[in-house]
C-alpha cells in the first residue's frame, strides 16, 4: 500500500500531508513564492482536467495525465535558470509552461501537430516531449557533455517516471554522467506505477535514489507532494552542476492518482482504496492549506484565481481547435537539415497524389 509519509530517513521535505511545516523553509521561499508555485499548481491541474475531456470527447490524441505529480513540474521549473535545458518526458507540462510552453502547444502537441514543439523563451533550446521510455536520458547526457566541453555554467535537467529506470538507456547515461562528471540533474518521478507495474516489481532496491550509487553521482529523495522539497533539491543539484561538481540523482516520491494515459483503465491492476489513500497526499491540497492556516489563501482569492484560469484555459481550448492544419508534407520537412533526392521525390508524389485527391473531390484512386 502506498505511503508517501512511509518513506527512507532523511527524506526531504518541508510541508506535510497535512500542510503543516515540518522544517524550516528554505532561503528563497517566501509567502509570495507559495502563492505562486501554488496558483501554478492549480492552473495545470485544470489545463490536466481540460485535455482528459477533449481526449473523451475525440478533440484530442491519446494524453498522459500529470495527476497528482504537480508539484514535482512546478518545483524543477521554478529552480531552473532560463540558460539549462529542459530535457523532458511525457508528464511535464508544469514545468514546460514555466518555461515559456503555452497552453495551446501543450494541447497541439496531445493533438497530432507538431507545430505545438516550436518553443519560444526559455524553451526555445528545451527538447520536445519524449514518449519512448529513457532514451531522453540519453539525450540528455549528450547536451551535458557539450555543456561541459565548452566551459559554459549551464546545467541539464531530464526527467523521467519510475519504470525508467528499469531501462538500459537510463542507466548508461547515469554512468556517463558518473563518470565524466556532467552537469546533468535527473529527476525521477516515482508515481508507483508504471503503466500496470508496480514499483515494487520494478526493482528490488529499497529506493530508487540509491541506484545513484552504481555510477557515482550524488542522489536525495525527496516528498514529491511538497513543492518546495523539490525546488530545493532541484536549485542544489543544480547549483552543483553549473559549478563543475558534477550530477545528480532525484528522486521524487509522489503517486499517479489518474490512469497511466487516457489510453488506460488502471481499474483493471490497482485497487480503489489505494488510490483513495493516495489523494490524502494531494500536493495542490497540502499546499491551500498551509497558506489558508497563514492567513495567506482566502475562499475569495480561491475563486478569483479558477475564474482566471477558466478564462485562460478556455482561450488557450478554442485557439487549438481554430489552428489550421498542417501542411500534408510537414512531417517530412525537417528530417534532415537539407532534404536528400529520394526523399524530396516521394515529397513530389505526395504532394502531386493530394492534389488529385482534391482533385477528384477526396476519392483519390490508390493505384
Amino acid at each position: 500500500m502506498f505511503d508517501v509519509l512511509d518513506q527512507t530517513p532523511g527524506k526531504l521535505g518541508f510541508i506535510d500531508a497535512h500542510g503543516k511545516l515540518v522544517n524550516e523553509l528554505p532561503d528563497g521561499v517566501s509567502i509570495d513564492w507559495l502563492q505562486q508555485s501554488y496558483q501554478h499548481m492549480v492552473r495545470i491541474r485544470q489545463l490536466d482536467k481540460k485535455a482528459v475531456a477533449l481526449q473523451r470527447t475525440g478533440q484530442m490524441h491519446t494524453y498522459p495525465s500529470c495527476l497528482g505529480q504537480e508539484a514535482i513540474g512546478t518545483g524543477i521549473g521554478m529552480a531552473m535558470q532560463d540558460a539549462d535545458v529542459l530535457v523532458p518526458y511525457y508528464r511535464d507540462q508544469a514545468t514546460q509552461v514555466l518555461r515559456g510552453v503555452s497552453m495551446q502547444q501543450i494541447l497541439q502537441v496531445w493533438g497530432g501537430d507538431e507545430r505545438g514543439n516550436l518553443f519560444e523563451g526559455a524553451a526555445v533550446k528545451d527538447f520536445p516531449n519524449c514518449v519512448p521510455i529513457g532514451t531522453q536520458m540519453s539525450h540528455a547526457a549528450g547536451i551535458a557533455a557539450a555543456m561541459k566541453s565548452r566551459g559554459v555554467k549551464q546545467a541539464v535537467v531530464a526527467n523521467c517516471g519510475d519504470g525508467a529506470t528499469s531501462r538500459g538507456d537510463v542507466y548508461e547515461a547515469l554512468n556517463l554522467v558518473g563518470v565524466w562528471q556532467l552537469p546533468m540533474v535527473a529527476v525521477i518521478n516515482n508515481n508507483q506505477w508504471a503503466i500496470s507495474v508496480p514499483r515494487g516489481l520494478q526493482t528490488a532496491t529499497a529506493t530508487l535514489a540509491e541506484k545513484a550509487l552504481a555510477v557515482g553521482i550524488d542522489s536525495i529523495q525527496v516528498d514529491g507532494n511538497d513543492v518546495v522539497a523539490v525546488f530545493q533539491a532541484v536549485r542544489n543539484a543544480l547549483t552543483r552542476a553549473r559549478s563543475g561538481k558534477g550530477g545528480t540523482l532525484i528522486e521524487a516520491v509522489s503517486y499517479r492518482l489518474s490512469d497511466h494515459t487516457t489510453a488506460d483503465d488502471a481499474t483493471r491492476y490497482r485497487e480503489a482504496s489505494e488510490v483513495s489513500q493516495a489523494w490524502e497526499y494531494d500536493p495542490v491540497k497540502r499546499l491551500q492549506t498551509y497558506l489558508h492556516e497563514l492567513g495567506q489563501w482566502t475562499p475569495a482569492q480561491e475563486q478569483s484565481l479558477l475564474a482566471e484560469v477558466k478564462q485562460s484555459i478556455d482561450k488557450a481550448v478554442a485557439d487549438y481547435l481554430n489552428t489550421a492544419p498542417q501542411a500534408a508534407d510537414d512531417f517530412m520537412a525537417y528530417v534532415f537539415a537539407a532534404m536528400p533526392q529520394p526523399l524530396q521525390a516521394q515529397r513530389e508524389r505526395l504532394l502531386a497524389r493530394l492534389e488529385r485527391d482534391n482533385a477528384a473531390g477526396g476519392n483519390c484512386d490508390d493505384s
